[in-house]
């Protein structure tokens, strides 16, 4: 069962990218962009290189998270591996929609899909 009670409707996304591929030095870069459903915030999906969304939930004990990309409105419980319908969230719904996938525009190496997780 979904513990909606993780799902916090009001609190905002941390920003437009991943938060942790941003504060990285170098600053790492994104196949897909998932948000917390719990504190808002964004990191990259398990094909990235980093993983920054799973690590997050790992380590906060936040099980739920939100697709951030632009047409997509699924959630997913990291506890129960399930998909499942959820509430809308505060805005904004996604990342940019001008920004490229993977992303962000200038970072992404030219030998990308070598470094995706399968």
């Amino acid at each position: 069962m979904t513990d909606h009670e993780a799902i916090d409707v009001d609190v905002p996304p941390s920003g437009t990218g991943c938060a942790d591929c941003d504060a990285a030095d170098p600053a790492g870069w994104w196949v897909h962009l998932r948000r917390c459903a719990t504190c808002g915030h964004v990191g990259c999906c398990d094909t990235s290189p980093a993983q920054h969304a799973t690590a997050h939930a790992r380590a906060t004990g936040h099980p739920i998270i939100r697709s951030f990309e632009p047409g997509e409105d699924w959630f997913w419980d990291y506890e129960s591996s399930q998909a499942f319908d959820g509430p809308e969230l505060a805005p904004p719904t996604s990342r940019p929609v001008a920004e490229t996938v993977p992303g962000p525009r200038g970072r992404v190496p030219r030998d990308w899909m070598e470094h995706i997780h399968q």
